[in-house]
């Protein structure tokens, strides 16, 4: 079940066949989270680390008035909360977007790889410098982009992400999140989104079924938003 994570952590940088053995022995607890529920939730204390298996989930933050900024979606094989091993109080709430599996892996048994294995120590370091690069590419979307390339923007980086872990491509993936959603996740409204995303069916720079979102013209959706990939750093590894 942990093969994926492993898979990524080699993306980030070299590990030796005990760094990944070490990787797959980690102590965990499975358990599935149906579309919606919180695994974590803003002031929680941290007591374990949660590796997403299956489905998608997202992080977002709540102003005082209770509207919600989506700040990243996530895919099989990223760790929701790696600061979780060393911070002690979530600053964030992290929610499935799918019914997702998550394995659950206790801050000590974390913190003791870490410290054993320096390797993986850095490729965790490495997946959490690139969090913070996707962070800042989300707030130059949101601050900066019109709404038509802020919306194709988080398409495009979606499609790059789902292909660099085998689970789709550039020509097209499923996409789950509900316009509100959508919409939260790029500082526009259900209505803005609504009216954004037929206009990117007009421009024939996407197809919509149902869930489903087809890209007819890779290069010409990426030149569109302004993708420049460069912020998930795919040319980590060693």
């Amino acid at each position: 079940m942990l093969e994926r994570m492993v898979r990524k952590f080699r993306r980030r940088a070299s590990l030796e066949e005990s760094d990944c053995q070490a990787l797959l022995e980690l102590p965990f607890r499975k358990r599935v989270a149906e579309a919606g529920r919180y695994l974590v939730r803003e002031g929680d204390q941290l007591e374990e680390s949660i590796l997403l298996l299956s489905g998608l989930a997202y992080r977002h933050k709540m102003t005082a008035d209770g509207a919600r900024q989506i700040v990243s979606i996530h895919i099989p094989g990223d760790f929701l909360d790696l600061e979780g091993a060393l911070l002690k109080v979530a600053d964030h709430s992290i929610q499935a977007l799918t019914r997702a599996e998550v394995a659950t892996i206790a801050r000590e048994h974390v913190i003791a790889l870490i410290d054993s294995h320096p390797r993986v120590g850095r490729a965790m370091w490495i997946d959490t410098l690139v969090d913070g690069s996707i962070f800042r590419e989300w707030v130059m979307n949101v601050g900066r982009r019109p709404a038509k390339q802020r919306s194709g923007h988080l398409l495009c980086e979606f499609a790059r992400r789902l292909e660099i872990a085998g689970l789709g491509d550039t020509s097209g993936y499923e996409f789950p999140m509900s316009q509100e959603q959508l919409a939260d996740a790029t500082g526009l409204t259900s209505v803005h989104v609504n009216r954004t995303l037929k206009v990117l069916e007009l421009e024939g720079l996407i197809v919509r079924n149902k869930r489903f979102i087809t890209i007819p013209d890779w290069e010409r959706l990426r030149d569109m938003a302004g993708f420049n990939e460069l912020y998930l750093h795919l040319d980590q590894a060693a």
